[in-house]
């Protein structure tokens, strides 16, 4: 009986300690940007060889620059690998930055990359970003990709 009490405890503090934290608890900020890549137009932000111009119609206050590149990485799908800093320049996160990298499957609906460091707010930053196309710029030439961004920062010193 002494026996059986003592796993009962065991396994009721193995759940607690499995519990995940909450947000506040355990220091994951959770926040959306909207990414546009403006491939025409008076000020693009990005150079694609061999692309028709069109127009922006972009009316959104910005908070920040995406900084980096993308290159086609597969042969049989819409693969790109993605290295890029999202550098903020507005905002709660004015002078702080988040580096991106990973694979990015275009045509999927929801992709996945990870956060591997940041500056600022978020030095030594770890966590994801999932991006979701909400325009893929077929008749505008601005592709708006939505960011959820889940990421962990180092205590502030």
């Amino acid at each position: 009986m002494a026996g059986s009490k003592a796993l009962l405890l065991l396994l009721c503090a193995a759940a607690v300690l499995l519990t995940p934290a909450s947000a506040a608890e355990d220091g994951l900020t959770k926040f959306k940007l909207y990414w546009h890549d403006v491939l025409a137009g008076t000020s693009p932000t990005a150079i694609r060889i061999a692309q028709a111009a069109s127009s922006n119609s972009s009316s959104k206050d910005e908070i920040g620059r995406a900084q980096g590149t993308y290159t086609f990485a597969d042969q049989a799908t819409f693969g790109l690998l993605m290295n890029m800093n999202f550098v903020f320049t507005a905002g709660d996160y004015k002078g702080s930055g988040l580096t991106i990298y990973g694979r990015n499957e275009v045509l999927s609906a929801v992709r996945e990359m990870s956060i591997i460091g940041g500056t600022g707010k978020f030095r030594m930053a770890r966590g994801y970003v999932e991006a979701r196309t909400m325009d893929s710029g077929a008749k505008s030439g601005e592709t708006v990709v939505e960011y959820t961004v889940y990421v962990k920062a180092a205590a502030a010193s």
